[in-house]
Order: structure tokens, then sequence, then C-alpha cells
């Protein structure tokens, strides 16, 4: 989950010169480009779709997260973009955040859950391609890379949008943590996307986000990562 595809595949980078940190997650595609097919998770509560790719190596393992991540990762099933721009756009006016923590917060109050101050490590991989590209390239390169952003744990929301007409593209990942995302960009489906990304794109950029959800989900912030 974006854009282009990014994100799952987006571990840890801080820039366009950081290219061998994080280029190994941030491989991104249209999702129109994404071979996407019905779920046959045999646990449908269990098993949630949290990005474009709904087979069951792509779904997220809620009983694998406390409760604070399993709620965040259901309310950001109504995760919305609400601009075309979303490429160029900030990034807190570019999702329906709002919409987001008052699902989060009817969750919590429906399963009687005492909401505690948690904090999650969000990606945002801004990147942009020349007409040369090969979608279905990047997109064969995002999908390996994002089952190995699934199993390593942690990896709550992915999404990715489509390239504008200058080949500009967003994608972002929501994790439980940043050492989560770090794992999740190790190993050798995110090092064959990092190989490539050299010829794929012609800019990329990470940006990272901490969102911070206060005890009873009475406030939220989403704030520029700081180490």
């Amino acid at each position: 989950m974006t854009i282009s595809q990014g994100p799952a595949i987006v571990a840890e980078g801080k820039s366009q010169n950081a290219c061998q940190q994080f280029v190994k997650s941030s491989i991104v595609v249209s999702e129109s480009e994404v071979d996407i097919t019905p779920p046959t998770s045999p646990e449908p509560d269990r098993y949630l779709v949290v990005s474009p790719y709904t087979e069951q190596d792509h779904l997220l393992d809620l009983d694998s997260l406390d409760k604070e991540n399993q709620l965040l990762a259901l309310a950001l099933t109504q995760m919305k973009c609400l601009r075309d721009d979303y490429a160029t756009a900030p990034y807190l006016d570019t999702f329906n955040w709002h919409g987001v923590i008052d699902t989060l917060r009817a969750l919590a109050i429906q399963r009687q859950h005492a909401w505690k101050k948690t904090s999650f490590y969000i990606v945002a991989f801004r990147s942009q391609i020349p007409p040369t590209t090969v979608y279905a390239e990047l997109g064969t390169l995002d999908k390996a890379a994002h089952v190995e952003a699934t199993s390593s744990g942690g990896f709550l929301k992915y999404w990715f949008g489509t390239p504008d007409v200058d080949g500009r593209n967003l994608a972002t990942c929501v994790w439980r943590s940043q050492e989560d995302a770090r794992k999740g960009g190790v190993g050798p489906a995110h090092r064959k996307a990092a190989g490539a990304a050299r010829h794929l794109y012609s800019f990329w950029k990470i940006d990272r986000h901490r969102l911070t959800i206060e005890d009873g989900v009475n406030g939220w912030s989403i704030t520029e990562w700081a180490d």
C-alpha cells in the first residue's frame, strides 16, 4: 500500500542519497497493475486485507498483534485518499485521518477496550518514474517484497496510487514500529528491488512520520519522525 507501489517495501530510508538503505522497501507500481484475486483465508476473523494484495500470504494476522495494533489495523481499512494531487500534497491533508480515528474510537468502545496511548511508524514514499519504466516489472518486485514485509510482522497498512501525468506518485505504509519496518526490508526480494531501483525511478524520497493516539482515543497527531 499508494500511488505507485512503494512502502511495503519501504523499510528505512531518509532521502534519495540513502538508496541502498531505503530502496529495498520502496519499489512501487500503479494499483491498476496489481494482480488481485479474492482472499482464501480459512479464518476470516483472524486475517485482514490491508493492501491491494488479497492473497493469503499478503494478509495481516491479527492474532500476532496486541489490542491497540489490532484495532488500528481494522480502522485503517477505512483509510481513503481525499485528493487527486496526492503525489505532491501535504501528507496530513491527503488521507481521511479524522475518519480513521473516529472509526478507531468506535471500535474501542464497541469492544470495551481502554485504549492506551500508542505511537506508530509511518513511511511515505514519493517517487517519479520515467516513461521507460514498465509497470509490470514494478508490480512483480513490489508484490514479492510485500510478502516479505507482511511475514516480518507489524505491517498494518499499505496504500499506493497511480502516477500522475509527470510520473509522480505516492505510496505509504503504517507500521507497528520503526524496528518492524527495518526488519521488513532486509529479505532477498527487497534486495532485488533495491538493485532495480536505479533504472526504474528518476527520483524518490522517503518521509517518515509518527502517528500518536492518546489515551481513550481522545486525541491524535501526525508529526515528523525524530529518532
